[in-house]
């Protein structure tokens, strides 16, 4: 049975880079929903969450949990700047959703490139949240960030939930989801929604890079491999759909955990883009969403 164990292990691992995966998806699902705009600047959100809070850390000496804390609010902030000052301007122009991507990604590469200057090329890493030891199930060795990684993005996604069915602004930018134009008429400053959905959707980021960080390294370039695999999740379960994209990146990392396991390394990408091309084809509304 060693080979059912190492499976089921794989499996696993999968998952859990998965739920990170989801959250950057969410990320991309709550931009579009307020704003009909994809930001693929999103990945650069998880770099800095991770290398924030590496920052704080290790110059500024705050404990991981304050240095977490501090770098999502700087993220959300972050986010909310290029939103004033990349997207806002170009989105009361009407640009085109071509012009919005290739701004997003330009921001992404000079966010990057400061990053680089700043910090420097060399890959960082956090402490694990916890030094007890792994959980074992029979054969399987559930690590405690696993853990965590898991719990904290539970968490995360219910919260949205509540938020979006429960609270005024949660409900503002669920109405400027379905139309921005009726939302305006209505009342609903879908301009500040727009800001409001960048700094949630940087926090969310952050949060993402923050969780992984301790079970791999972050740099400066790492954004990129993120964002790509954010917005795959995001497409297989239904652009738009905060829950599809969380069980797109499940499924995700799964099937680059496996075929890792099965193919080598050099196929983790090749497996991401292949059952992207097979929804695409197959049910190019996503999971959750609607087919037309």
């Amino acid at each position: 049975m060693p080979e059912t164990t190492f499976l089921i292990q794989t499996l696993v691992s999968g998952v859990g880079t998965g739920f990170i995966y989801g959250l950057i998806g969410i990320g991309f699902c709550v931009i579009y929903n307020a704003s009909g705009i994809v930001n693929f600047a999103q990945g650069v959100f998880v770099m800095l969450g991770g290398m924030i809070t590496h920052a704080l850390l290790t110059r500024a000496g705050l404990p991981l949990p304050l240095a977490a804390l501090v770098a999502v609010v700087a993220v959300a902030l972050i986010g909310v700047v290029i939103e004033r000052a990349v997207v806002r301007p170009l989105w009361r122009r009407n640009a085109t959703m071509f012009v919005m991507i290739l701004a997003t990604l330009a921001a992404q590469i000079v966010i990057e490139r400061l990053t680089l200057l700043a910090a420097g090329d060399q890959p960082k890493t956090l402490p694990g949240f916890s030094d007890a030891a792994p959980l074992r199930i029979g054969g399987i060795a559930i690590g405690v960030q696993l853990l965590w990684i898991a719990g904290v993005s539970l968490l995360l996604v219910g919260a949205l939930a509540l938020f979006f069915a429960r609270t005024r602004t949660g409900r503002a930018m669920r109405a400027c989801a379905i139309n921005r134009e009726a939302a305006a008429l209505m009342g609903i400053p879908v301009a500040r929604m727009l800001g409001f959905s960048f700094a949630l959707s940087a926090g969310l980021g952050a949060v993402a890079g923050i969780l992984i960080t301790p079970t791999q390294y972050t740099a400066f370039n790492v954004g990129v491999p993120f964002a790509i695999s954010g917005f795959i999740a995001a497409i297989l379960g239904g652009f738009g759909s905060a829950l599809g994209a969380f069980a797109g990146g499940i499924m995700l990392g799964v099937a680059q955990a496996l075929a890792i396991v099965l193919f080598g390394a050099g196929f983790k990408n090749v497996a991401a883009l292949s059952i992207l091309l097979l929804f695409l084809l197959a049910r190019p509304a996503g999971l959750f969403g609607k087919a037309h």
